[in-house]
C-alpha cells in the first residue's frame, strides 16, 4: 500500500480505520483498529501480523464472542468474497482462501454454495471487546484506488459523539500499541500475490 495512504490512516485518531482488499485482508490498519480488533490480529488465523476478516470469522471460535451479531456476518462475509471471485476469477490467493475456508468451515461451505454476492458491507457494528465491553460503531466504506486494483476499500468505524461508545474508543485510542507502520513494509500480507 502506498505510504501516503498509511499516513492518512495513522493521522485519524478517533476513528478505527483500515484498508481492506477484496480477499478481506486488513492491509492498512491504524492503531485504533489494531486495538479494537486485537482478538483478530492476535488470532492464530493472522499470518505474519496480517489479519483476514473471513479467516478469523470462520476459523477462530473466539470470533463468535467478539462479533455480537456473528451470524449476520456469515452471509455478508461470504458474499463479499463471492463478489471478488466474480471480479478476479483467476486470483490464486483468493482461490486458496476460498478452498481453505470451504474445507475447514461448514458454515462457510453452506453459504458459499448459495452464491450470494454483495458489494457493500456497511452499517452498525457491535463488538464485545474484552477490555471496554460491548461497543457499537458505525461502519462506512469508500472505494480506494490503489494501483490497478479497484477492489480496495477504506473502512471507518466511528462512534456517535457523546456516546458511551465514543468514550470506549477514547480508552482504546489511549493504548500504547505499535502503529501500522511496524507491520511488514510490503503493504500486503505475505500470502498474497
Amino acid at each position: 500500500m502506498a505510504p501516503r495512504v498509511q499516513w492518512m490512516l495513522d493521522s485519524i485518531t478517533m476513528s478505527a480505520d483500515f484498508v481492506r482488499n477484496g480477499r478481506l485482508d486488513a492491509i492498512g490498519p491504524n492503531a485504533l483498529v489494531r486495538a479494537l480488533h486485537a482478538p483478530m490480529f492476535e488470532s492464530f488465523t493472522a499470518t505474519n501480523g496480517w489479519a483476514n476478516f473471513a479467516r478469523y470469522h470462520f476459523l477462530d471460535e473466539s470470533s463468535k464472542d467478539f462479533f455480537v451479531e456473528w451470524e449476520a456476518g456469515d452471509a455478508a462475509t461470504v458474499a463479499l468474497l463471492g463478489a471478488e471471485a466474480g471480479r478476479v476469477p483467476y486470483d490464486k490467493a483468493l482461490q486458496e482462501l476460498i478452498g481453505e475456508l470451504t474445507t475447514k468451515s461448514k458454515e462457510f461451505g453452506g453459504f458459499w454454495a448459495a452464491h450470494a454476492v454483495r458489494i457493500r458491507h456497511e452499517g452498525l457494528k457491535r463488538f464485545a471487546h474484552t477490555i471496554v465491553g460491548e461497543i457499537e460503531l458505525t461502519d462506512q466504506s469508500a472505494d480506494l484506488q490503489i494501483g490497478n486494483r479497484s477492489s480496495h476499500d477504506m473502512s471507518f468505524y466511528t462512534a456517535e459523539p457523546g456516546s458511551a461508545s465514543e468514550e470506549q474508543l477514547r480508552v482504546l485510542a489511549s493504548w500504547d500499541l505499535p502503529s501500522a507502520q511496524s507491520t511488514p513494509s510490503s503493504g500486503s500480507p505475505t500470502h498474497q500475490v
